[in-house]
C-alpha cells in the first residue's frame, strides 16, 4: 500500500501548536469551553487503550497548513491524555480509502481524516464500520452518527485579512489565488475580497483584488495541492500585475509563493504574504521575513479535544463550527512587521472583529457552514 505510515513519533513543529493550545473550543457550536482533556487529575483510565488516527490529504503532514495542524493535534492528544496514535499518509487521492481500510482493521476507536476531498471515503468507511468513530476536518456533508464535522467559517478571519492586506499595500493592488476551486478554499477568497472591499468603503480608497471576483466566482487556481512550482507560477504572475501582499489558498503550494516573493523581494520589489491554516510564522519560518499575518484554523485544539471527548465516552456528531467568537479562526499576530501595521489600523481591526461578532458586519460566503 502506497504511502502508509505507521507510528507514534513526536514531530519538533508541535511546539508552535502547544503554544496555542491554551485556546479553549466549544466543540458543539458556541457556548461554553470544554473541561479540561482527562479530567480534575489531567489522567483517564480510558486512555492507555484508545486508539487514536490519522488520515491525511495529498498535502502530507508536512504541508505546513491543515495537515499538519491536525497531527498536531493528536500528537497533543498523545502527550496530555496517553492515547495511542497511528498515522496514514496519503500522496493521492487513490489512497484514502486503502488508508482508512488499514486504519479500521487496526481498530481505531476514533479516525480524523484531513480535508474535503476525503469526504466520499470517510462517509464510506463511517456506513461500513459504525461502531467506529470518525471526524472529518474542513467538511460537513456527511450525516452519520458515527461521524463529527469539523469546519471553519474562515471567512470571518479572512475578512479581517484582506482588510489588513489593503491597509498595508503600497501599490494599491493585492492578490490572492487558490489551490483547487473547492468550498473549503474559495471560502477564505470570499472573506478576503469582502474585506479588502470594507476597506475600501471605509477610507475612501480603491484598491483592487487580483486573483479573485466573489460576484462571479472565478479566479486564479493551480488545480492542484501538490506541484509547488504552480504557486510560484500564479505568484510570479500577480506580482508582475502589481499585487503586492498576496495569500495562498493552496496547501503546501503556499510554500511556492513565499519562495516567489521572496525573489521577488530580492530583485527590490517590497512584496508580502499572508499564509493560510496556521500560524505561518510558528509553522512555516523559512518566510518570516516576508509574512505579514495569517488566517488561523485552530484546528490542533479542536482535534485533541473532541479526542478527550470520545475518550470520556461523550462522542458527539454535532458539526463544530470554528468562529472568531470561539476563537475556532482567528487573524495571527503581524510579528516582525508589527511596526508596519498602523495603531489606527489595528484599531480598526478590532472594531472589525467586535462587528464580525455581534453581527453589525456581515461576512458572507456561499461556501460558509450553514
Amino acid at each position: 500500500m502506497k504511502n502508509l505510515l505507521l507510528s507514534t513519533a513526536k514531530r519538533g513543529t508541535v511546539v508552535g501548536t502547544v503554544a496555542l493550545s491554551a485556546l479553549a473550543l466549544m466543540l458543539t457550536g458556541c457556548g461554553e469551553a470544554p473541561p479540561a482533556p482527562g479530567g480534575e487529575d489531567g489522567a483517564n483510565p480510558a486512555a492507555a487503550d484508545f486508539l487514536g488516527c490519522i488520515v491525511s490529504d495529498s498535502g502530507g503532514f508536512d504541508d505546513q497548513s491543515f495537515n499538519q495542524s491536525s497531527y498536531e493535534g493528536l500528537e497533543m492528544a498523545v502527550a496530555d491524555l496517553g492515547i495511542q496514535m497511528k498515522e496514514a499518509q496519503s500522496a493521492s487521492t487513490s489512497d484514502f480509502a486503502p488508508n482508512l481500510a488499514t486504519m479500521a482493521s487496526a481498530g481505531c476507536d476514533l479516525t480524523v481524516t484531513v480535508g474535503y476531498l476525503l469526504a466520499e471515503a470517510t462517509g464510506e468507511a463511517a456506513k461500513n464500520n459504525p461502531d467506529l468513530h470518525y471526524a472529518i476536518v474542513d467538511d460537513n456533508s456527511i450525516d452519520a452518527p458515527n461521524v463529527k464535522p469539523i469546519v471553519y467559517d474562515t471567512a470571518q478571519a479572512a475578512f479581517m485579512a484582506g482588510y489588513t492586506a489593503a491597509a498595508t499595500s503600497k501599490t494599491g493592488k493585492v492578490g490572492t489565488f487558490g489551490g483547487i476551486n473547492i468550498p473549503t478554499v474559495t471560502i477564505f477568497m470570499d472573506g478576503f475580497a469582502a474585506g479588502v472591499d470594507y476597506y475600501n468603503e471605509k477610507q475612501g480608497k480603491d484598491v483592487a483584488l487580483l486573483g479573485w471576483d466573489a460576484k462571479t466566482q472565478q479566479g486564479s487556481f493551480a488545480n492542484t495541492f501538490e506541484i509547488i512550482q504552480e504557486g510560484t507560477k500564479i505568484t510570479n504572475n500577480l506580482l508582475s500585475e502589481g499585487a503586492d501582499v498576496i495569500m495562498p489558498v493552496a496547501g503546501p503550494l503556499g510554500k511556492g509563493a513565499g519562495d516567489a516573493i521572496l525573489a521577488a523581494n530580492g530583485s527590490g520589489k517590497d512584496a508580502k504574504l499572508i499564509w493560510v491554516d496556521s500560524d505561518g510564522y510558528l509553522t512555516a519560518p523559512a518566510y518570516k521575513e516576508v509574512l505579514l499575518t495569517s488566517v488561523i484554523k485552530t484546528m490542533g485544539e479542536a482535534v485533541e479535544s473532541i479526542v478527550a471527548d470520545d475518550v470520556d465516552g461523550k462522542f458527539d456528531p454535532t458539526p463544530y463550527v470554528g468562529t472568531l467568537e470561539n476563537e475556532g479562526v482567528a487573524l495571527a499576530p503581524f510579528h516582525d512587521f508589527d511596526a508596519e501595521v498602523s495603531a489606527d489600523t489595528k484599531s480598526q481591526l478590532e472594531e472589525i472583529k467586535k462587528g464580525i461578532i455581534d453581527g453589525s458586519i456581515k461576512v458572507e460566503s456561499a461556501a460558509s457552514p450553514k
